[in-house]
């Protein structure tokens, strides 16, 4: 779209001066700098690895899967981390909890992680409605092949046996129970996302796109049957 003339404000460049011309004043501003940094010398370099950094409590590294109180895995196997992960990492296969798991229906298991492909932005324990899986401090990640670095079910859980107690590390589950989802008694009712009048034209839509119209409220036996 053509832009009007009106709409243009033009700017002048600066004239530059006789000093500015010379490029002294800039000269003597980088000297002001370098002298400034040698009379006040203050050095910030850490000699790693011999003196460990410290770092915040909300420093994102190794990942740990949390055991609830009864010594389990807390993770339900529900995917969110898995699904908001941007670095597509997680890799869960979900299972039937056993017998003697009453408060869940699903289990990890296997849970594997890529630490070297993951990006540390923390989406997973953000997504995570039962608060299974936390970021730690450990930073110093090391491991002689790719495959060492993919962290299964029991090594992030390992981790979490390791950091549990470092105060660097606190936890956020300790509540004596399983999470926001054990809250649950019964699963609501959920509406569908989509309602649409009979009138609409996606109402008259055989694709699956379609969830619930009032004249078929049960498109996918028959989808033909929207009006």
């Amino acid at each position: 779209m053509a832009v009007a003339k009106d709409d243009v404000m033009w700017i002048e460049e600066p004239e530059m001066g006789f000093w500015e011309m010379t490029f002294l004043p800039a000269i003597l501003d980088g000297l002001k700098t370098t002298i400034r940094h040698v009379t006040h010398y203050d050095p910030v370099t850490q000699q790693y690895p011999e003196e460990k950094p410290s770092l915040p409590l909300h420093y994102r590294g190794v990942h740990r899967l949390n055991r609830d109180e009864k010594g389990r895995v807390k993770c339900v196997a529900c995917m969110l981390c898995a699904t908001a992960c941007p670095a597509d990492c997680i890799s869960i296969e979900a299972s039937a909890a056993p017998p003697d798991w009453p408060d869940r229906d699903k289990f990890p298991a296997t849970f594997v992680l890529d630490e070297l492909r993951c990006i540390y932005c923390g989406m997973c324990e953000e997504a995570c409605p039962v608060d299974a899986i936390e970021l730690t401090h450990i930073y110093d990640l090391t491991g002689e092949t790719r495959e060492s670095m993919r962290f299964d079910r029991e090594k992030l859980l390992a981790v979490y046996d390791k950091t549990k107690d470092d105060p660097r590390d606190p936890l956020r589950t300790r509540r004596g129970k399983l999470g926001p989802a054990a809250d649950f008694g019964t699963l609501p009712t959920v509406a569908p996302a989509t309602q649409v009048t009979a009138g609409d034209r996606s109402a008259q839509s055989t694709a699956p796109g379609t969830i619930h119209t009032y004249n078929n409220p049960r498109p996918f036996d028959d989808p033909g049957g929207a009006t």
